[in-house]
């Protein structure tokens, strides 16, 4: 029988079968979704940090590793402001380079040819500057972003041989696979559509006409890199939308076009409506695997295999998928920053110890901001290059303490063992976790509540000796006489001197996030930021009806607009939003407010404090003043997100 079986593959059989696409074999059914942050040169070719980011994720284990959206005709096609470029001259280099580290890893490399379609000229969400000087589109119109001309049919037949002459270039740089991008919202998608679509040559009208242009594209896309060569389609199973198609015309498309193409990618929506981007990229508000049932309706239409997608982070859930004939193959985006060594972690038997992705959107908002990527819980997500030759373990060993047991505490207790360093870890209440425990603790935070699972198991397993029931004073510090403190014990709620503070029905946010059932049928929530508009949302899941109170004119306007956007309409379902309006007094009837200079009461059983947290400086400095080497990390630093404990807290430990 060769090999002592792995755990993982006794355990999830079918993920870890392998199976055959074109003329290349994969070890499992996992593949790396097409994913494309924007650590690319504005010439539009790969940068280091890009080809680090795709290699990590070939060691962690997947059969294959897509890189997303490569512009075959960037004079039309680029739709975001740094984008692969398969037309710019030099852009060879990095392509061959980045193929290579991913064979060197132990995957395939796949590549997604795309165009933006009328976005190239447009706005979009990824490009608001460099964008292509006229918009074409399948028909003339009208849009607030601005005008789109009817793509010429010289032009359509200039971009079928430029998807030829990319896929060529692809395959010559050494990549073992393409994927042409059908799905989304752009050209081809727009092309499909029956209302962006109004032309009235060979490329409009019926489906089969409106098909066309795909078809074409993916006749040049197979005379470019020749037969057997595999060739992945990414679909919509369901643009769900009023301008795209339904289940029933996906269904017919993918038959279309089943003769030309190796793999199916099912997806869905349109990358460029914002209702429709959390759905296409599904927000914890979703369930995981929300868009498996459309792959599994194209699977039984064709012959070819089909991949699935849908924020999907657990192999069992993936088991179960391809057990049961829904896919052949999942495709993983998201989760894979957060833990790009989740196949690895399976097939070992260790899928407890996966990180979880949180569905934040935190990737996404980065790339938007600052053109690199990050991950809330995952601190070395971007950092890929550097981290390959950074040294992991400690020249001289240390005596650390760690005061404070939440994710800043945990991660830098963690890391610092991983380096050889005698850690122990005190923390003030009765188990680790800090305020991941309020923070996971609504319906939709699952994720949070893994996470802090695994952030417990790792501090055992690295050795870390932990101290509950402790408060670490300065008098404790003395005591220890460690050789480096890690200060990590968070921050306070702000509790602001308001008349009625003292009123018995008035509870602080992580009392009520956590002891739900301590509120009335009404609750007015003060303090409309991500922490009173989640617990909104959470507690008209437990039944309750809930305003919230905010002084600013946006509720959880600090959070990044891809959360947002799946965030707003749920608070909109659980609560009346009071903007730019201010708290009085607290009476017992509820809460006396003031607006547009009149006053009016919000009635409530229960007023919820939600106005934010303080970092306890003064308790920061006395524990430090005992030492010569110390590190300040998490809230008591500067009260942040998850993200920035657990980075500041890996990176200190690093330090050591």
């Amino acid at each position: 029988m060769g090999a002592k079986c792995c755990k993982g593959k006794e355990k999830y059989p079918h993920l870890f079968s392998p199976i055959r696409i074109g003329n290349i074999r994969l070890k499992n059914r996992i593949i790396a979704a097409p994913t494309s942050p924007s650590m690319i040169t504005t010439e539009g070719h790969f940068t280091p940090e890009m080809t680090a980011y795709l290699e990590e994720k070939a060691k962690g284990g997947v059969a294959v590793v897509t890189y997303g959206e490569s512009i075959v005709h960037s004079a039309t096609g680029k739709s975001h402001n740094k984008q692969l470029q398969l037309d710019s001259f030099g852009v060879k280099q990095g392509m061959a380079q980045t193929a290579r580290a991913i064979h060197n890893a132990g995957a395939y490399a796949n590549i997604q040819l795309s165009h933006g379609g009328k976005y190239g000229g447009l706005v979009s969400v990824g490009g608001d500057q460099d964008g292509c000087e006229v918009a074409y589109g399948p028909s003339h119109e009208m849009t607030p972003a601005g005008e789109v001309q009817e793509m010429p049919k010289e032009l359509i037949l200039e971009i079928v041989e430029s998807y030829k002459t990319g896929a060529k270039l692809c395959k010559d740089c050494g990549f073992d696979m393409v994927q042409v991008h059908a799905a989304h919202g752009w050209l081809f998608s727009q092309f499909l559509s029956p209302v962006m679509n109004q032309r009235t040559d060979e490329f409009g009208g019926s489906l089969e006409n409106r098909a066309r242009f795909l078809m074409m594209a993916l006749d040049a896309v197979r005379e470019g890199v020749g037969p057997r060569f595999p060739i992945e389609i990414r679909i919509s199973g369901d643009d769900l939308t009023d301008v795209g198609l339904g289940l029933e015309d996906c269904v017919k498309v993918a038959k279309m076009v089943e003769d030309k193409v190796d793999l199916f990618n099912v997806s869905c929506g349109n990358h460029e409506d914002p209702a429709m981007f959390c759905r296409t990229h599904p927000s914890a508000f979703f369930k995981r695997g929300v868009n498996v049932y459309l792959a599994a309706e194209i699977k039984k239409n064709v012959s070819k295999p089909v991949a699935c997608v849908g924020s999907l982070n657990d192999p069992a859930q993936m088991e179960e998928i391809i057990a049961t004939g829904q896919a052949d193959i999942v495709e993983i985006g998201r989760a894979l920053l957060a833990d790009p060594y989740l196949a690895k972690k399976a097939l070992e038997g260790n899928a407890e110890d996966i990180t979880p992705c949180l569905r934040c959107y935190e990737c996404f908002g980065e790339t938007s901001k600052s053109e690199t990527v990050k991950c809330t819980v995952n601190p070395t997500m971007g950092q890929q290059y550097p981290e390959k030759t950074r040294k992991q373990t400690a020249d001289t060993k240390k005596r650390v303490l760690i005061a404070g047991g939440g994710p800043a505490g945990m991660e830098a207790a963690i890391t610092a063992a991983l380096r050889g360093h005698d850690v122990t870890l005190v923390e003030k209440s009765g188990e680790l976790g800090g305020n991941l425990h309020p923070a996971g603790a609504a319906y939709f935070k699952e994720d949070i509540r893994k996470l802090c699972k695994a952030l417990i198991s790792r501090v055992e397993k690295a050795g870390v000796k932990v101290v509950l029931n402790t408060e670490v004073t300065p008098e404790y510090v003395e005591t220890f006489d460690p050789d480096a403190l890690f200060v990590a014990i968070g921050s306070n709620e702000l509790r602001p001197p308001i008349k009625g503070m003292d009123l018995p029905h008035v509870i602080m946010a992580i009392d009520a996030e956590l002891h739900p059932e301590k509120l009335g049928k009404k609750v007015a929530i003060m303090g409309g930021g991500l922490v009173g508009g989640e617990a909104a949302v959470s507690f008209h899941h437990e039944g309750k009806e809930c305003s919230i109170i905010e002084m600013k004119s946006k509720i959880a306007g600090e959070v990044n607009s891809f959360y947002r956007g799946g965030l707003m309409p749920e608070i909109e379902k659980a609560a009346t939003c009071y903007a730019d309006t201010k708290v009085k007094e607290i009476v017992p009837e509820g809460v006396l407010c003031e607006k547009d200079g009149k006053e009016f009461v919000i009635e409530a059983d229960s007023v919820v404090c939600a106005l934010g947290f303080r970092a306890p400086y003064d308790k920061v400095d006395a524990l430090c003043d005992k030492v010569d080497e110390y590190y300040i990390i998490g809230d008591c630093k500067n009260v942040g997100q998850i993200y920035h404990a657990t980075n500041q807290a890996y990176y200190a430990a690093m330090r050591l």
